[in-house]
Order: structure tokens, then C-alpha cells, then sequence
């Protein structure tokens, strides 16, 4: 099977990609596509999703491989079609869980193309498959995704396909020993990645389609095509007798019982199977480079079976490699108050599309990697900063250069970015505690660097929208910070001499290092300068003890400013406090 090779190298795997892209279309077109002023069409890439529901964070893997890819072999000048298939002319297989303005009713629909269904209630679009479609267009959009939307109802119902669909009927038999040489077949055990819950095992899934019948065969023979019913219009139909001569087929429904006599020449409704259908596109397209889930990729399925059914249209099968599972960081929490999995639409509420992008771009495709809708997002934007500085810097590894330069743009340009990027763990703090009060939280950042302060939140934007969005939907109420408004005055008159000492200190340097970094080195400073040491000390220079004291120390101030043990980085918590209320808090 002509699958990209996946090497375990530090070099970067879409250039790699892209490197076989080209010879492949080389291969295919000798001299045709040198240039992107000699390619008519020009090279193709391919995606296919299905409206069938939500489309979640594992489908944009289905779209990002072949985007990071085209958007590779467009840079070097070639021109290049990123297809993307929206299968809205499947069935409808079953009703989702958790979908907003969707109950049981739904059900009746089962059988019936997706783009026969009714829209959840509410929805602005005609039916179920443009409601799915237009969430994902809109997401694609935000990040610089480019490409070209085929609606297959569109292309059946419109008899684009007729030849095609004559063509494997003709050839049904060939079709049908091919598929036979796997339908007894098991394929071996599925190693387990154990989800952490219903949900995420529902993201591990494919659309459905690659579980789908391979063509029915009864006493009238084999028939790669199923029309969907003229009475009810579901697909539970079979095909009883078909002539190659006048086109003549006939099918009866199972749901309904209602048959018919159609001319195949001039009907258009109906598909191929899913594996025949596949590689049918793969021809009529010119496709060159498609990846493939694991539900499409095992033995004797849809992408191993269409490489030899593919021939049958005249086509070759693409280059493409196999894409593993993308988990959700957080996935149980978010489930249960959702229901459902996480879509791109919902990680763009909290990150920018820079490191969404850069989440798929650094991963190789057999790769599974995670995406952190829990704390775990705050130690990525740490990581993804520290990978921008190197990169301006000139530090970076070339490979960590490609991948970020395939974050923040494409060859059409850069993304819109957030002017000033202040850490995302701060601004996450700041939203927190100003609870949505834009005029505090402006007093806050522009204290974060008295010589440059930011003047306008337009500066952090969208960063400072996205950790808020964070805050609101993703940290437990339990978790939020509170300021107290009045100073503990119990455990103010509890504290022994040495606890005293270290609040006296604090203060006592608090004006002169009114910033984000003089706090962070004041907050650290303190419990060394009371046990004798520097207060510039190392961690070398330090006997252990003096972790455990300020460990101490921290949770005093945790508690005296919002009565827990934890809280934001102090240092935030202090500048969104402001100087007079914790002086207050403080018991000065």
C-alpha cells in the first residue's frame, strides 16, 4: 500500500510529506506540475468529514494533516486543491448525545441522508447536516484553513457521479471479488488506549461509515449502490434486479415496503457504498495525498480495500498516513455539564488558533497527543511562549522553527495575533479575580510592567478573552478566587513571632517592588531574608528547609488574602489585590 513512510526523526514531517506529495504528482503528471504556472487543478489533497453530529477535535486532524501539508507544498510555489469532502449524503445513524435543541423525535429520522433531517431546534440552517457544517466552516476560518467544500448530496442528487455510478455497477463483480478477499478475514485485536470516559471513547470513533455494509448481495447478485427509499426516504432499501443494458434497476424497502422500477441512466437518488464510494473520488478527483483514521486503516478496510477498488475507476490510491487518537486533557469534567465531545470551536473559546495549530503541527500524524481544556492548558502556553522567545531569539531546533511557523500563518500571510502576549496563567488570574471587571482588570496588567504598561485591554486581546473564557466555563466555582473583604482577624492574633516577622518584611518592601517581577523576587525573597540569607540567593546557596518555610509563608498570605491554601501566583494575587487592600488584609 503507497503509504507515506512515518520516520521517527526530529526533522519535520510535513516537509517530508510534502516532499513525497511532489514526487507523487511527478509520478502521476511527469512535468505537469512544476510550477504553480504550469498546474492546471494543480496538486491534490483531500479531507473527508461527516455532518453526522458534532464534529470533534479528533475529525480536525482529518483536516489539519492535509492543510499543514498543501499549505507546505503552496509555499514552494506549486498550486495545490485541499479538498474537503462533507459526507452530508450519509445516513443519519443515530441521534447524538447532548446536542442542544435535539430529543428522542430525532430517531424517526435514522436511514435518512443527513441533509434530509431536520436542524436542532433553533438553528438558523436548513437541516442537520449545514447546522454541523457551518460551526466547522466558521472554526476552519478562524484558522487560516483554506480550501475547496464538496457537499456530496450535491454531487449524487446532481448526477455529477452517473457515469461513475454506471460504471461500478457494470463492474460489480470485479468489485465484489475484491471486497470478498476480506469478508472472512478478522482483523487482529485493537490495542486499547483506555478512554477516561463514554465521551472520549465516543472521539476515538470515526464517522461510522467505515462499519458500514460493503453492498448487498442476495439471490439477485452483488450491488455496490443503495437507493435511498422515494416513500420514506431511508436507506434500508435492497436491490432486487438490475439490467446493464437498458439501466433498468429495481429495490424494494424494508422500512416502508415500498419498491420501485427506476432507470439508473436517469436517477439521483442514491450512493455508492462507503467502499466503493471512497475510491471512486480518489479517481474522479486526482486525489494524491488523503490521511486516514485508524477506523479506516485496519486490515481489509476502507483504505486498504480502496487501493484495489480504485483501479477499477481508472485512479491510483493517494499517498496518505494514518492518524492516531487526539484526547481531551480535562474530557470528564467537560462531559458531564456538555455532553458531548469537544469541538474546535470550543478549544477556539479558550486558546488562540496559533496554539491550536501548533498542537497538530508539532505532533506527527501516528502520534496521539492531548488537548488541555483543564489546568494543563496554562503549562501549554507557558511552553508555547518559551518556544516563541527562542524563536526570535534564534535558539530554537530548525524542527521546532517549522512547526512554529506553521502555527502563527500559512502561505496566504500570518494570523491576527494579540499585540502585547502576557502570559496566559496571568491573565487567567486577573480575569479570576476581577470577576469581569474590565477597568480592574486593566489597573492590574498595566501595573504587571511599570515601564511599558499596557494602556488598553485591546493589547491583550484576544489572549486576555480566551483565558477568560477559560475561567467562566472550564474552573469549578470552588476553585475561583475570592478576596476576603475584611482582614482574618483570628488567625492575625494567632501568629507566633516568626509569622509576624515574615508579614513585616513583606510589607515593609511591598511600594519598592510594586510590580510582577520585583513582587515575584520580593514573595521569595522574604523567608531567605529571614533565615539570613540574600535575598537574590540561588536555590544552590539555600539549605532545603528554606522550600518548606516558603511554602509556609505562601500559604499564610493565601489565607489571610482569600482564606484557602492556594490561590493564583501571588504575585498576581498582590497587584489584583492593590497596595492599600492588602496592607488592610495584611493587619498593618
Amino acid at each position: 500500500m503507497p503509504i507515506v513512510a512515518q520516520s521517527t526523526e526530529t526533522t519535520d514531517w510535513v516537509s517530508r510529506f510534502a516532499d513525497e506529495v511532489i514526487a507523487e504528482s511527478e509520478r502521476r503528471a511527469p512535468g505537469a506540475k512544476t510550477s504553480a504556472a504550469t498546474a492546471p487543478g494543480g496538486v491534490v489533497v483531500a479531507s473527508g468529514l461527516s455532518p453526522s453530529g458534532p464534529i470533534h477535535l479528533g475529525n480536525l486532524r482529518e483536516v489539519m494533516t492535509p492543510h499543514l501539508v498543501a499549505d507546505e507544498v503552496r509555499r514552494r510555489g506549486y498550486e495545490v486543491r485541499h479538498l474537503i469532502s462533507w459526507d452530508d449524503y450519509d445516513r443519519y445513524r443515530k441521534v447524538p448525545a447532548g446536542v442542544p435543541g435535539v430529543d428522542e423525535t430525532w430517531a424517526e429520522h435514522i436511514g435518512k441522508p443527513l441533509t434530509s433531517v431536520p436542524a436542532p431546534k433553533g438553528s438558523p440552517h436548513p437541516n442537520w447536516a449545514e447546522h454541523f457544517k457551518a460551526a466547522m466552516t466558521a472554526s476552519l476560518a478562524e484558522m487560516g484553513v483554506e480550501f475547496d467544500g464538496i457537499s456530496q448530496t450535491a454531487q449524487y442528487t446532481s448526477g455529477v457521479y452517473r457515469e461513475q455510478i454506471l460504471h461500478a455497477m457494470k463492474h460489480r463483480r470485479d468489485i465484489d471479488a475484491i471486497l470478498d478477499q476480506y469478508r472472512t478475514k478478522k482483523a487482529p485485536a485493537k490495542k486499547s488506549q483506555k478512554p477516561v470516559d463514554e465521551a472520549e471513547l465516543e472521539a476515538a470513533e470515526g464517522s461510522g461509515a467505515a462499519a458500514e455494509d460493503d453492498g448487498s448481495s442476495g439471490s439477485a447478485g452483488y450491488f455496490p449502490y443503495k437507493p435511498y427509499c422515494g416513500n420514506c426516504e431511508k436507506d434500508l432499501t435492497t436491490v432486487t434486479a438490475y439490467d446493464d443494458d437498458s439501466t433498468e434497476l429495481t429495490y424494494a424497502c424494508t422500512a416502508c415496503g415500498f419498491s420501485e422500477t427506476v432507470r439508473l441512466s436517469e436517477f439521483n437518488r442514491g450512493k455508492l457504498v462507503w467502499k466503493v464510494d471512497w475510491p471512486m473520488r480518489w479517481a474522479y478527483e486526482g486525489v494524491v495525498f488523503e490521511p486516514s483514521g485508524v477506523d479506516h486503516s485496519s486490515p481489509g478496510s476502507s483504505f486498504q480495500v480502496g487501493g484495489q477498488i480504485v483501479g477499477i475507476f481508472g485512479g491510483k490510491q493517494p499517498i496518505g498516513p494514518m492518524y492516531a487518537f487526539v484526547g481531551i486533557s480535562g474530557m470528564a469534567k467537560m462531559s458531564s455539564s456538555k455532553g458531548g465531545v469537544p469541538t474546535p470551536a470550543d478549544a477556539l473559546r479558550i486558546m488562540e488558533p496559533q496554539l491550536l495549530r501548533w498542537l497538530y503541527a508539532r505532533r506527527r500524524p501516528n502520534q496521539s497527543f492531548k488537548i488541555a481544556f483543564d489546568q494543563e492548558i496554562q503549562r501549554l502556553y507557558d511552553e508555547w511562549d518559551r518556544l516563541d522567545a527562542k524563536v526570535a531569539d534564534g535558539s530554537a531546533l530548525p524542527a521546532d522553527v517549522a512547526a512554529h511557523t506553521r502555527a502563527v500563518g500559512t502561505a496566504a500571510g500570518e494570523l491576527p495575533k494579540t499585540p502585547r502576549p502576557l502570559p496566559y496563567r496571568t491573565l487567567a488570574s486577573v480575569a479570576d479575580i476581577t470577576a469581569g471587571h474590565e477597568d480592574q482588570a486593566l489597573r492590574i496588567l498595566g501595573e504587571l510592567d511599570p515601564a511599558d504598561p499596557i494602556a488598553s485591554l485591546d493589547q491583550a486581546r484576544p489572549r486576555y478573552d480566551k483565558a477568560e473564557a477559560w475561567i467562566n466555563t472550564h474552573v469549578p466555582a470552588d476553585q475561583r478566587t475570592i478576596v476576603r473583604q475584611e482582614p482574618d482577624a483570628e488567625l492575625l492574633k494567632s501568629l507566633d513571632e516568626p509569622s509576624r516577622q515574615s508579614l513585616r518584611l513583606l510589607l515593609d518592601g511591598l511600594a519598592d517592588h510594586w510590580s510582577l517581577d520585583g513582587l515575584t523576587h520580593h514573595v521569595y525573597g522574604v523567608p531567605k531574608v529571614q533565615a539570613g540569607f540574600p535575598a537574590d540567593a540561588t536555590p544552590k546557596e539555600l539549605p532545603p528547609e528554606i522550600k518548606t518555610a516558603q511554602r509556609t509563608f505562601f500559604a499564610l498570605l493565601y489565607h489571610l488574602l482569600v482564606g484557602r491554601d492556594t490561590g493564583p501566583r501571588l504575585p498576581t494575587l498582590l497587584l489584583a489585590v492593590g497596595q492599600d487592600r492588602v496592607r488592610t488584609l495584611l493587619g498593618e
